[in-house]
């Protein structure tokens, strides 16, 4: 896939946010077969809701930064003017646009394909991912295109979104401060006092949208550590809540109105499978694909082939 996938004109906004997702599950299992390894099943889980948020939530300007990204300039330092973060993909700084921040960045090959699929970043830019001296890194990180912070261990970005939206409130700055996460964070007691902190100083320029897929990197979140239930928790914690259906435009759409006094979440339930249904033959472990051998990767090809054809 050399091209971002052909879109709708903006104004038919869930036509353009389809074709955005099928263009990123397209992408991201393409990748995954010819590198033998991804993260799959969180372009499945995501696609939808990464999709709603660039083509109609979030308020950004176009990107400002190099279609294909540059290479890592170096650890930022007093000597080195040349250091950069990813957040040109996501347009300039401006008092009246929103900042977006991603926490779980093992899903940044997502996020670029997101990237891709909506023209912030060049298709010849995947062929940098993993690679040496590139910032197209497998986990993602401050340099890394649409990034803007280095967010892992997982749990930390909500903190920092915290203190970046106090700082936009007394500043008198109108953008909100969004945040995608994954329900994995909620085992993190860091994510926990963030929520206590956002609910104590009522930012409600806070919005957070996480991919509820019941999936960890050891298996089944029930399995591992229950969180259920976890809109009740976060309530009284102090947060709004609105859970929806992860893969419906329009409910994520709805969801995204700001709450009176307090941060919003939304809970966005989502399938690790979603769109790629050969992938439930992996359960429970669905958080990192390797093919065993090249008989499995040839059955994946098989249906890589047969979803791209339903495609076009």
């Amino acid at each position: 896939m050399n091209k971002s996938s052909a879109l709708p004109a903006a104004g038919d906004w869930q036509s353009r946010a389809r074709a955005v997702a099928r263009g990123i599950r397209l992408r991201v299992f393409e990748h995954t077969i010819t590198h033998n390894g991804g993260y799959l099943s969180q372009a499945c889980s995501t696609a939808e809701l990464l999709a709603a948020l660039y083509t109609h939530i979030l308020k950004l300007g176009p990107s400002i930064a190099p279609a294909v990204p540059a290479p890592f300039p170096g650890v930022p330092g007093a000597t080195n003017t040349g250091y950069f973060t990813g957040v040109g993909y996501n347009g300039p700084k401006s008092p009246e646009l929103d900042r977006f921040f991603i926490s779980p960045v093992h899903y940044a090959l997502v996020l670029y394909a997101t990237l891709v699929e909506t023209g912030r970043m060049a298709p010849d830019g995947l062929a940098q991912f993993n690679k040496d001296g590139s910032t197209v890194e497998m986990i993602g990180a401050e340099h890394s295109p649409g990034h803007e912070l280095t967010a892992g261990s997982l749990g930390q970005c909500l903190s920092q979104a915290a203190g970046i939206a106090l700082a936009r409130r007394l500043k008198g700055e109108t953008g909100r401060v969004w945040v995608f996460m994954s329900d994995g964070e909620f085992q993190s007691g860091q994510t926990w006092e963030t929520l206590h902190v956002l609910a104590h100083h009522k930012l409600d320029n806070v919005g957070v949208y996480v991919d509820v897929n019941a999936q960890q990197c050891d298996g089944r979140m029930a399995d591992i550590m229950a969180i259920d239930p976890l809109a009740r928790k976060i309530e009284d914690f102090g947060a709004c809540v609105r859970e929806v259906d992860g893969h419906d435009l329009q409910a994520l759409a709805g969801a995204a109105q700001k709450s009176d006094g307090q941060p919003l979440i939304v809970l966005a339930r989502t399938n690790p499978w979603q769109g790629i249904e050969i992938l439930k033959e992996r359960l429970p472990k669905l958080h990192y694909v390797r093919f065993k051998n090249e008989e499995e990767r040839a059955r994946y090809r098989v249906a890589f082939e047969a979803m791209k054809k339903g495609a076009e």
